[in-house]
């Protein structure tokens, strides 16, 4: 029980299996004090206790990024926020949490929420019994506690490269990844980022690992997606703002989701001052009306393509097309990634060796 005046009152202590590392900005124990009182908002961080597992989509990632095997008993923490994710679950934040009430865990990430739409392929999310709300010094935390500063402007800095899909799993991650790997090689300084999404730590350590220098995304903005962020903007100008600090050459950013969808990334290619640092934007696709329609898409909001991958470009049926027809230029971030970094290095007006 704590005893500072006007604090929570009848805290208890748990120890933690599975922290989601969504709640990676507050830096938790293993040992946290969990409070009955429950706040319905998003980035409210919450302690439950696994009822069910899934073999299809059954792991939590870690603050560390490692995944672990939630098994029924597990006690985890996530944070309460939405999804709207095409081939995953689609959920919500419930508009009041008591203890005792079942909610679902919609990402790997730890996002806990209401869980309107399942995926056939998936299964049923996993079931968990809330605990409480995490505490802390008698206050109950939430993510946006931790946030960035909000930044009003951008001043000069690094060129942008933007990487952006037709939808998830059109072959963003990878092909920013091998971007990053190669110009890394090539001797340029790449700091990296996420805009939009679901919270998750696996694409920024991937990045990390293929050589760049620092990372940041929405979730240390305080956001556990950006499901009902409208604004992202600001939540760009922030992760930006917070990367030109690394004194990088170029800082390369993914769009997570797809350039039409329900993570608002919209917003972000339509903010002036992300916009004006673009120097380099990289569509990936997963067919030829895709392709096109995002090419279309992004040209009616001022932003020129300078390259396409993903799936469209797995053979010539894809290349003939999105070069003969559209005159863009195509590379396969799997078989043909020296094309890809060679693209964005053209685009950016480097003259660098790029290796295999």
């Amino acid at each position: 029980m704590t005893a500072s005046a006007g604090a929570l009152r009848f805290t208890r202590k748990i120890r933690l299996d599975r922290p989601g590392s969504v709640t990676l900005p507050a830096r938790l124990n293993q040992i946290v004090e969990v409070s009955p009182e429950v706040r319905a908002e998003e980035g409210a961080i919450v302690a439950c206790r696994a009822l069910t597992d899934n073999r299809a989509y059954g792991n939590m990632e870690l603050p560390s990024g490692r995944l672990a095997k939630i098994v029924a008993g597990n006690l985890v923490a996530g944070a309460l926020g939405a999804r709207h994710a095409l081939h995953g679950y689609m959920g919500r934040v419930p508009e009041r949490v008591s203890v005792g009430d079942t909610l679902a865990l919609l990402n790997m990430g730890g996002v806990i929420g209401i869980c309107d739409s399942p995926n056939p392929d998936l299964g049923p999310p996993i079931q968990l019994e809330v605990l409480g709300q995490v505490s802390r010094g008698g206050q109950l935390l939430n993510i946006k506690d931790f946030a960035l500063p909000p930044v009003a402007s951008l001043g000069d800095g690094a060129p942008l490269v933007l990487v952006v899909g037709t939808c998830m799993n059109s072959g963003k991650t990878f092909a920013a990844a091998e971007t990053i790997r190669l110009l890394s090689q090539a001797g340029q300084r790449v700091a990296a980022g996420k805009l939009s999404g679901v919270a998750a730590q696996r694409d920024l350590l991937l990045m990390l690992d293929n050589g760049a220098i620092a990372t940041s995304s929405f979730v240390e903005c305080g956001l556990p997606s950006t499901v009902n962020a409208p604004h992202l903007g600001d939540v760009a100008r922030a992760v930006v703002h917070k990367l030109d600090a690394e004194n990088a050459d170029l800082i390369l950013l993914e769009l997570g989701d797809g350039i039409i969808g329900g993570y608002n990334t919209g917003s972000i290619l339509a903010d002036p001052d992300i916009r004006r640092r673009t120097a380099s934007l990289v569509l990936c696709a997963n067919d030829l009306v895709g392709a096109w329609g995002g090419v279309e898409y992004l040209s009616a909001r001022g932003h020129r393509v300078d390259v396409i991958s993903g799936p469209v470009t797995d053979n010539a049926v894809g290349t003939t097309y999105i070069e003969g027809e559209l005159g863009l230029r195509s590379a396969n971030a799997r078989t043909q990634a020296p094309k890809l970094a060679r693209h964005v290095a053209d685009s950016l007006g480097l003259d660098i060796q790029i290796g295999r």
